[in-house]
């Protein structure tokens, strides 16, 4: 199943594309251990290894494409971050296609609480 939601975050395009690139910033959003290095081809881990994958694409202010895991048996789950500017911060776009039926609720919910909730709670600050 594919999960497509836009979040309205208080702050510059380029600054919410650092949060979402830099090992310390994405450590202070999560309040978790992270292990990310904004490189294509490189694994990830946020939240002490509950989310891992492997980084694809960059653009610096605009756009993040990653590869994240759902285990051996699944198809790849391809998450696109779009980052648009807007009137007075950014409209973050967060796309994710391929989510196992059976992960599909609780998954979602986790992307919008923690991932996509902690990052607006980061900004409100």
């Amino acid at each position: 199943m594919d999960f497509k939601k836009y979040t309205y975050i208080p702050a510059p395009p380029e600054e919410v594309y650092l949060a979402l690139t830099k090992e310390t910033s994405i450590k202070l959003w999560t309040g978790a251990e992270v292990e990310f290095e904004e490189l294509p081809e490189t694994e990830f881990s946020f939240w002490d290894g509950d989310i891992t994958g492997k980084n694809i694409e960059f653009v610096y202010g605009k756009q993040i494409v990653q590869q994240w895991y759902f285990g051996e048996e699944n198809e790849p789950s391809i998450v696109t971050i779009k980052l648009h500017e807007d009137k007075k911060g950014t409209s973050l776009e967060f796309k994710q296609t391929n989510i196992p039926d059976k992960d599909y609720k609780d998954f979602t919910e986790g992307i919008q609480e923690y991932f996509l909730g902690g990052l607006v709670d980061f900004f409100d600050e």
